[in-house]
């Protein structure tokens, strides 16, 4: 088995999280530039081994699309082409931003930490990944 990685992107930063060799557990890994994301990909993905890729869709409250929901919807769609042989799998993300203030909160993060972007979309992928892990584990 090897390992799920999860992918929150936006159009500047894109947060990347990877589970452990028996996909059990989420860590936030780190945060790329979107514009190199799948070059990142090509080196990240076969160094690690991984086999999954989740990828957070945006969408509100009322279940309709954000102003991001089809651009992430054109990185699955390339993702599927690039990586076929992985499994690419989209998961609802709506809430992991405040769910990963109130984790770094939680976890005793200083306030200036929090406030780097970079570290909110890293632990929002965690967020999406462990998700996406409990909910397939259960």
């Amino acid at each position: 088995m090897g390992k799920a990685i999860a992918i929150d992107f936006g159009l500047k930063r894109t947060g990347i999280a990877i589970t452990d060799d028996l996909q059990l557990f989420a860590f936030p890994h780190e945060t790329v530039d979107s514009q190199g994301l799948m070059a990142y990909l090509e080196v990240f993905i076969p160094k690690e081994s991984v086999d999954t890729i989740v990828l957070g869709e945006p969408k509100r409250m009322d279940n309709s699309d954000t102003h991001i929901t089809e651009n992430v919807r054109l990185l699955h769609e390339a993702l599927l082409a690039k990586f076929p042989e992985l499994a690419v799998v989209l998961i609802d993300e709506r809430f992991t931003s405040k769910m990963a203030v109130q984790a770094m909160i939680a976890g005793g993060m200083r306030k200036k930490d929090r406030q780097v972007k970079g570290n909110i979309d890293k632990v929002s992928a965690a967020i999406v990944l462990q998700s996406y892990l409990s909910a397939k584990n259960h």
